[in-house]
């Protein structure tokens, strides 16, 4: 792991490196561009041929992509009833969070008595992304399929890379399709994207789409931004502790290593202001790491995403925080009451020694579909008013248009409409 010190020569140059914004990582934005130029262009053809290269499948025509229903009672089947019975306790609180956070029709009037009023609809139909790789994600599904289904959405697109066999994950499936989804798909990568943003032959475009996913499927959502709608920015996992002397550092170890196990370009951090801290929790993922399945994952990880940094103090380490905008930020303060209101840019925090971003992962409620690489200074994480679209009511009567055309006329002098001018006050004349 990396370790920046305050008394480092070169501490503020290191610093500096912490206030991100969000930028494809070289050579990405020209690749995913000429995926979804291809699937725009070609279709199902496309997507066989990028899944056979990309994922090592099989697949000869466009009816093998999407999982039939053969294939998910086979899989209710298999699954275990402990896993039946940890996807349902996920699933419940992910949707009553979800519930408590629908926006609701409202209506009321202004100032010149006219009706006014918001409605909020589901969006008719919906895509998913769901990540394969190394670990079937079987929580990403609860964590966006069910806002869906919260939200009332009729249609749910799911798209999730297969194995090089042409199967998904049982337990995964099953999920999926508890969850809320009515379409399943063995796509992964930024062509998944592109079927869902511009629709083949066998797969119907969708209004907007949701999920987390590598860095082409990140560079894919922006690029099809205004083709349909997109959530936000989600790429590789990360983690931020900021701690005083009150953490408990094998906790704090636990936390950067199960982060650690995505692999890949995930990101761990931990700034604090107590020497002796660090020291403790560098001891520990030292200690702890060995015992531990995912080796590869793990060191991979440490040796290309881990940081620690000793801070002059608190007040230092929460405006490196706040620069770095952490997916998640794992808070563990003396005086919680003082530095909480200072945190303004992660997309989760977690409080104190006893909450660890793993239940935020599985089983908290909020979804764990977040914004990284700095993404969170302008991005929140997924909600469920997100599966809904606003549309505004007006209505005036006799008594309000009258009241409103003189400043209806105002405005329209101003800007040299007078045509604006003219369709309101026409309203009123005898």
């Amino acid at each position: 792991m990396r370790v920046i010190r305050h008394t480092d020569p070169d501490y503020q140059e290191a610093i500096s490196t912490l206030d991100r914004r969000y930028a494809p990582p070289a050579g990405v934005e020209e690749t995913v561009s000429q995926i979804l130029a291809d699937v725009q262009e070609r279709g199902d053809s496309a997507l066989i041929e990028l899944s056979n290269r990309f994922d090592k499948t099989s697949f000869s025509s466009g009816s093998e992509l999407r999982v039939t229903e053969s294939e998910i009672e086979a899989a209710f089947s298999t699954v275990e009833d402990r896993t039946k019975e940890a996807i349902a306790a996920s699933q419940e609180n992910v949707i009553d969070f979800a519930r408590k956070s629908l926006r609701q029709d409202w209506s009321g009037t202004n100032a010149q008595g006219a009706f006014v009023g918001e409605r909020y609809l589901p969006f008719e139909r919906v895509g998913i992304y769901v990540p394969g790789g190394s670990a079937p994600l079987v929580s990403t599904a609860n964590m966006t399929v069910s806002l869906a289904k919260a939200a009332g959405c009729p249609e749910i697109v799911v798209m999730t890379p297969s194995g090089p066999d042409g199967t998904v994950n049982p337990a995964l499936l099953y999920a999926l399709k508890t969850a809320g989804a009515t379409e399943i798909y063995k796509l992964g990568g930024a062509q998944a994207l592109g079927a869902m943003g511009f629709g083949t032959d066998t797969i119907k475009p969708v209004l907007k789409v949701y999920g987390p996913g590598n860095s082409f499927v990140v560079e894919a959502k922006r690029q099809l931004f205004g083709v349909v709608a997109v959530d936000l920015l989600p790429g590789p996992s990360e983690v931020l502790t900021l701690a005083d002397h009150t953490g408990n550092p094998s906790f704090i170890a636990a936390d950067m290593l199960a982060q650690a196990e995505h692999g890949g370009d995930s990101i761990m951090g931990f700034i604090t202001d107590s020497a002796e801290l660090l020291h403790s929790v560098m001891a520990e993922v030292n200690a702890q790491i060995l015992t531990l399945s995912r080796q590869k994952q793990l060191q991979e990880s440490l040796n290309r995403g881990a940081f620690c940094i000793l801070c002059r103090d608190l007040d230092e380490g929460v405006n490196l925080s706040n620069d770095f905008a952490s997916e998640h930020l794992s808070l563990i303060v003396e005086d919680e009451d003082a530095i909480l209101p200072r945190i303004t840019t992660s997309g989760a925090i977690f409080l104190g020694n006893l909450s660890p971003v793993a239940v935020g992962d599985f089983l908290a409620g909020p979804s764990h579909e977040l914004p990284t690489g700095g993404a969170g200074k302008s991005f929140p994480g997924l909600t469920v008013d997100m599966f809904q679209r606003r549309t505004s009511l007006v209505r005036l009567d006799e008594a309000s248009i009258a009241k409103s055309v003189p400043i209806v006329e105002e405005f329209a002098r101003i800007e040299g409409l007078d045509a604006h001018g003219r369709s309101a006050a026409i309203r009123v004349e005898k």
